[in-house]
């Protein structure tokens, strides 16, 4: 299986970017996974609508040259469907054997995801209602793809 997570914003935190190594070696049995880092788009202070909407289409931009065709394409979006760790491995388990064999999740910038990102998702996920740093989200959607492949593999891991 095919893992690519496509993340908007540089990690400048060792700490986090130490946490999203550890999850990538643990992944590496499980899964081939791929990283992509994009830079941001800068807000100017007091941005209207419109100039923040051109920044999220500036930044869709760029994440769509990254989507590879056969992708199954997984946005994180406040509106998507909120799940547990449970359903998202059943999800990923049910996927493969529906033939579907790659993954992207897109992790948008401070503003969200363009529409036309949340257009060309095939399914909207939503972690929480609660607002997470960028950096932070990466490390907690591995932590979350990881688990999931544990409970595949009904091997143990902390509740």
């Amino acid at each position: 299986m095919n893992i690519t997570v496509i993340s908007v914003g540089k990690l400048k935190e060792k700490y986090l970017k130490q946490a999203i190594e550890e999850y990538s070696k643990r992944l590496q049995r499980y899964c081939k996974l791929e990283v992509i880092e994009l830079n941001d788009e800068k807000t100017p202070d007091n941005a209207s609508e419109k100039e923040e909407e051109q920044i999220k289409i500036k930044e869709g931009r760029a994440i769509l040259k990254h989507i590879k065709d056969n992708s199954y394409v997984i946005a994180l979006d406040l509106k998507g469907k909120m799940i547990s760790s449970e359903e998202l491995a059943s999800f990923i388990q049910g996927s493969n054997t529906k033939g579907i064999s790659s993954f992207t999740f897109i992790i948008g910038g401070s503003l969200g995801l363009s529409q036309e990102i949340i257009q060309r998702a095939d399914y909207k996920l939503c972690f929480s209602k609660m607002t997470f740093p960028h950096q932070l989200f990466r490390v907690m959607l591995l932590e979350q793809i990881y688990r999931g492949f544990r409970i595949i593999g009904g091997e143990p891991y902390h509740k």
